[in-house]
């Protein structure tokens, strides 16, 4: 099937909506969601989210983006005309039969957007548990835009003009693909897969050259081809966690494409041994100027402790 995409231009008409301002709700604000909020909140959208459990660094994001917190998720969902779905990949599915019920309590239908990094399959039960209600099918390309404007919103699906057509005040650019639901997901298993897994092969290199004492004559070497990227193994390394789980999407992915699933099943074991290191408690946002012998060093995992 040949994909086609077509960017919607911003002030797009949305449909089944009036002309009103718009209510967007983000679940959950985090690093994400919080740009994605602050962009929308920027373009003129009511942009409501509630941090109920969520860490402080949660609450942090979200006030730093201006979004109106309300104390609850079933607060948050009553009174949205849009919901955005941005999570962890391994979230994804408990957020979407948490909105569900939290819709049914409040006897509301909103169009939910789940824009997570996750397989067609699971795409496919995420839509099982949102039956009744206008799924889009979404996956983003790029950093928040808080981080830096620019980010592309892959959409699919019946409502995928509603969600291209909100306010995004030129921080995003929305693209609407020909294609069913899981259409975007599939995208993004393989955009991810290439962006991700370049940085881990890259992580996993420093970190060897490191240990055999040729670190600055590798990165000098891959300088030469544009490909020292010594800031994003230190930006990745900080997601590890979650890049785990988005990697086992990819996997699956492949695995029902006819595709062996064993690359994918490695570079999550990378990420998984990243994320006990000490430079994975760092916070995303945080930039930090750092060597490659700084990086390696803060990759290193204690005396003993190795992975099984």
């Amino acid at each position: 099937m040949v994909l086609m995409a077509v960017t919607v231009t911003e002030g797009s008409k949305m449909a089944g909506m009036d002309d009103q301002r718009t209510t967007v709700a983000v679940v959950s604000p985090g690093y994400m969601g919080a740009g994605l909020g602050g962009a929308l909140r920027a373009g003129g959208a009511r942009v409501v989210a509630t941090v109920a459990g969520r860490s402080a660094r949660t609450g942090r994001l979200a006030g730093r983006a201006g979004l109106e917190l309300l104390p609850t998720l079933d607060d948050v969902v009553a009174v949205a005309d849009v919901v955005l779905s941005v999570t962890p990949p391994g979230d994804a599915i408990d957020a979407a039969v948490a909105i569900r019920a939290a819709a049914d309590r409040a006897g509301v239908a909103p169009v939910v957007a789940d824009l997570n990094a996750v397989s067609p399959a699971t795409m496919g039960r995420i839509a099982a548990e949102l039956k009744g209600l206008v799924l889009v099918d979404g996956s983003i390309s790029g950093p928040p835009p808080s981080a830096r404007p620019g980010a592309r919103v892959y959409l699919a699906g019946e409502g995928a003009d509603v969600v291209a057509g909100l306010p995004w005040a030129g921080q995003v650019e929305p693209v609407v693909l020909a294609g069913a639901v899981g259409t975007a997901s599939a995208l993004k298993m393989c955009t991810g897969g290439v962006y991700k897994g370049l940085t881990a092969l890259i992580t996993q290199a420093m970190r060897t050259a490191g240990a055999y004492g040729v670190l600055d004559a590798v990165v000098d070497d891959l300088a030469r081809n544009g490909l020292a990227q010594t800031a994003g193994v230190a930006r990745s390394a900080t997601k590890a966690g979650r890049f785990v789980d988005e990697m086992l999407e990819i996997s699956a992915t492949q695995e029902s494409a006819g595709l062996t699933p064993d690359v994918y099943a490695a570079i999550a074991a990378v990420y998984r041994d990243v994320a006990g290191t000490r430079l994975a408690g760092a916070d995303p946002e945080q930039e930090r100027e750092l060597t490659a012998a700084e990086v390696v060093a803060l990759l290193s995992r204690p005396v003993g402790d190795r992975p099984a």
